[in-house]
Order: C-alpha cells, then structure tokens, then sequence
C-alpha cells in the first residue's frame, strides 16, 4: 500500500509506468472485494430474508410495523395488510411498513433456565441409569467371587 502510494507521489520518468499500473489495479480490485464482502453481500441478504418474511405473512400472524405498532393480521392483500391493533381498531398498512412477524412463546426457544432445568435433568437422569447399572452389576460380582 505504502509503495503505491509513493509511486503515484512521485511518478518515475519513462516507461517505468508499467509496474504501477498493475499496483493501482489490484489495490482497486481488493478495495472492491472488501467492499463486496463487507457491505454489499450482507445487504442482499437481508433484503432476500426481508422479502421472504413479507411474502409469507397470512392471517393471524403477530406483527410489528416499522413505527412499532403491534398487532394481528386481519386481511392480507396484494399490497397491503390490515392489522387489528385493538378491539375496534383495523389499520392498513404496505406490506413494506411491516418490521417483523412476532412467533409467539410455544415457538420461541426455551428461556436459558429452561434450558438449564432440561440440562440437569438429561444429568439426573443419566445418574440414575449409571446407578442401576452398578447395582445390577454389584451382585452378579459377588456371586462370581
């Protein structure tokens, strides 16, 4: 990086040129590399995560607006879905203007006390069948002896 710069500082005399043409190229191709990786990649991937979620809402499903009104999918058109936020209350909103659909708990993943709850019980449990093996094991022992 340092000699490119230093050759576009002070150019050489001649047909020295040619040696800091191919410098400039490949600094110019990594920077586009970097940029691709870095920004542009991860940015098609969320607007392709984006447009699945928005194709796929049908009726019934929790949603938050990019405003941050929660509510329940009434209708879904072409274009737009109409969201009951209370009682009485039906908004339409784009289908663009919908952030997320919310999954209610029994889909959510376990909290982590659940999941350690679960951990120490898959333990316990193991315990246990060690146990019985050493006590069924135990007696044919002293039998042999």
């Amino acid at each position: 990086m340092f000699s490119l710069l230093s050759a576009m500082a002070a150019p050489e005399a001649g047909g020295g040129s040619g040696g800091s043409m191919t410098t400039t190229f490949v600094t110019f191709g990594l920077i586009i590399a970097i940029f691709y990786f870095l920004i542009i990649r991860p940015q098609r991937k969320r607007d392709k995560e984006t447009k699945e979620m928005l194709a796929a809402i049908k009726k019934g499903d929790k949603v938050v607006s990019i405003g941050g009104i929660h509510g329940t999918v009434m209708v879904v058109k072409e274009s737009s879905v109409i969201v009951k936020v209370d009682d009485n209350t039906r908004l339409e909103f784009s289908r663009n203007a919908i952030n997320s659909i919310v999954k209610p708990k029994s889909e959510a993943a376990p909290a982590p006390a659940a999941k350690k709850r679960e951990k120490k019980a898959v333990e316990a449990k193991k315990e246990e069948a060690v146990v019985e093996a050493k006590t069924e094991t135990e007696p044919e022992t002293k039998e042999e002896q």
